[in-house]
């Protein structure tokens, strides 16, 4: 059991924790949430021991394993397997010693505790981690500093859950993963035997991978149970009931100050006028909660494009060797969400570079629509982010001539208010910088926005800002991350990415988490005897996806009709025929002409859609 009693602890004079407790059962998983800034890291620390309280303690059972990922990452010569194996270090010392003590007892002794820790499984465990981890057993043969930080992260990550401490720390863990090694961390930490702390933004693990949230607000700690959704729930119930009670205070507060305004000096009310001035001055203001930011990023609105914007025949692209993707056939149309899905490596990076014309296409034909505008945000781009620069200089670089007013207000649209419009870059955190290059991705109002793991260093706020956004942006959508609750809310369709192709993942999403899991989908109970006259329902979940469809279909329709106004509007237009415009014109008639064939086709599309849709549901 985890005892935090009454700790108080400052940085510079300002006070992070005041008074704050806490008890965290064994074997709990655990949430740690509060604002940027507002000391949970700091708390950890504390935790470790690696700083000194001011006042109050932290206590818990002697002899406790305390772990966490390394800060210095290995960069050896060690393989991976290796690393991650040496974590253990009471197995290898136990092995050394079986090795060289000659006394029979303490032989035996030595052997019942290598059987207790399971040791001779070891190196089986530690190659299971890793490739949950997304290093197959080549790359686990290969020395760490054959690999990049990011990658190295992961081993790091790997080794301390190998060592299954008896208090894991673990601070925004899948910053550095994938969505494959994101939804596996989920699982393995669901059933670690041990407790669990994880500072974390992402929505999914908070709510599958732990069973309570520890909340840093107002410098107090505050546990509630249930996971990240159900704290959510709370504390808004929580605040709409204090503030509730706010406005009831102050109603009877003003009441009773305007009855002794009126009759304080009126000698046969004067008694009734103290005794309610006493019940003001002994009524206790009531707390409201502090509301959360309010950050809304909105993205301009593109012009529309005839579809498809891009199309891909016969394609491949890689690096300069062998094509890393193959056989590439794909079309995307403004209105289109997809989702990249596959494992780190397969090349998921390498289409989003491709499509947003980052790298060439080595054979096949690209088609991309004439003024076809690609907005591509990617964590490198966020890491060349000018750093002695301040946010409004970069904003004034895009946006020559605008005035610096307009400048901040979009920069306040985007969480950056006017102290960081200001702070050089450097200065900024990872969230404020990525807030940054996301505007910067989608100022000149992209047809085709090509997100590449878009809410690492983004807060839950942040996130849920950016789905709404996205809701609401007229352009196309290419979507990579490890967020399974923006993916979920924000995707339509799936792409696979595997074996260097690219096909369409035909299931939903929660299906792809089943597989990569190993899951299997619940069996259904045997019919007692079939019922040939009369086809079976199908299964609800199928309902929902072809509903979804048709609901998709409609949508198109709407888009394509809209489209197919404005071109009847503008080819309506007098001054389209005078003389001399004999080419525009004829520009127009062709794309009203184009989207005519797509509005054909999606309504073909739509009407086989309906139909699995009537046949489904009997």
């Amino acid at each position: 059991m985890l005892r935090i009693s009454d700790i108080s602890y400052s940085v510079e004079g300002r006070p992070l924790l005041e008074g704050a407790s806490a008890t965290i059962p064994t074997g709990h998983k655990v949430g740690l949430m509060g604002a940027n800034g507002t000391g949970k890291t700091t708390l950890f620390r504390l935790i470790r021991g690696e700083l000194a309280l001011e006042g109050g303690e932290i206590s818990m059972p002697s002899r406790t394993r305390i772990g966490g990922v390394a800060q210095e990452v290995p960069a050896g010569p060690t393989s991976l397997l290796d690393t991650v194996l040496a974590a253990d270090t009471e197995r290898l010392e136990l092995m050394a010693e079986a090795e060289t003590t000659g006394d029979a007892a303490r032989i035996g002794e030595v052997h019942a505790r290598l059987a207790d820790i399971d040791a001779w499984s070891a190196e089986a465990r530690a190659a299971s981690i890793l490739v949950g981890l997304g290093f197959d057993s080549a790359a686990q043969a290969r020395p760490c500093a054959d690999f990049s930080g990011g990658w190295r992260m992961r081993v790091a990550l790997a080794a301390v859950l190998f060592a299954e401490p008896d208090l894991l720390l673990l601070d925004e863990p899948t910053n550095y993963l994938d969505l494959e090694g994101a939804l596996w961390l989920e699982s393995y930490l669901a059933r670690y035997p041990h407790t669990v702390i994880i500072i974390s933004h992402d929505r999914g693990l908070l709510n599958r991978a732990v069973g309570a949230i520890l909340h840093l607000d107002e410098r107090k700690l505050t546990l509630y149970q249930g996971p990240y959704d159900q704290f959510d729930r709370q504390r808004r119930e929580a605040a709409a009931q204090a503030a509730a009670e706010a406005r009831k205070q102050d109603a009877q507060r003003r009441h009773l100050q305007s009855y002794v305004d009126r009759f304080r000096y009126k000698a046969d009310k004067a008694r009734q006028a103290q005794s309610r001035l006493k019940m003001l001055e002994r009524m206790e203001p009531i707390t409201q909660m502090k509301a959360g930011r309010s950050i809304q990023f909105t993205f301009p609105a593109p012009d529309p494009l005839s579809p498809p914007i891009i199309a891909l025949e016969g394609g491949a692209v890689g690096y300069g060797g062998a094509p890393v993707l193959r056989r590439l056939d794909l079309r995307i149309d403004q209105d289109d969400r997809i989702a990249l899905l596959g494992r780190n490596g397969e090349g998921k990076s390498t289409l989003s570079k491709l499509l947003a014309d980052k790298l060439p296409l080595m054979d096949g034909r690209m088609t991309r629509a004439s003024r076809l505008r690609v907005g591509y945000f990617a964590q490198h781009q966020v890491d060349e982010l000018v750093v002695a620069e301040t946010p409004l200089q970069h904003l004034a670089r895009a946006l020559p001539g605008t005035p610096p007013a307009k400048l901040r207000a979009r920069l306040a649209g985007f969480g950056l208010g006017a102290d960081q419009a200001e702070t050089a870059v450097g200065r900024l955190s990872g969230g404020q910088k990525a807030r940054l290059s996301l505007l910067l991705a989608t100022i000149d109002a992209p047809h085709l926005l090509i997100l590449d793991e878009p809410t690492n260093h983004l807060d839950i706020e942040s996130r849920e800002a950016l789905v709404q956004a996205l809701a609401g942006y007229e352009g196309a959508v290419i979507l990579v991350s490890h967020d399974f609750h923006l993916l979920n809310l924000t995707a339509d369709r799936l792409w696979l990415v595997e074996g260097g192709a690219v096909r369409v993942f035909d299931d939903t999403l929660d299906a792809y988490r089943r597989q990569l899991l190993g899951e299997k989908p619940a069996a259904a109970a045997p019919a007692a005897r079939p019922a040939p006259a009369r086809p079976r329902p199908a299964p609800r979940d199928r309902i929902k996806d072809l509903r979804a469809e048709v609901g998709r279909c409609e949508a198109r329709i709407e888009k394509l009709q809209e489209m197919r106004a404005k071109l009847d509007q503008r080819l309506a237009d007098p001054a389209l025929y005078l003389p001399g415009k004999a080419g525009e014109a004829a520009k127009w008639q062709k794309k009203r002409a184009e989207v005519a064939a797509g509005l054909e086709l999606a309504e073909s599309l739509w009407l086989k859609a309906q139909d699995k849709l009537d046949a489904a549901e009997g």
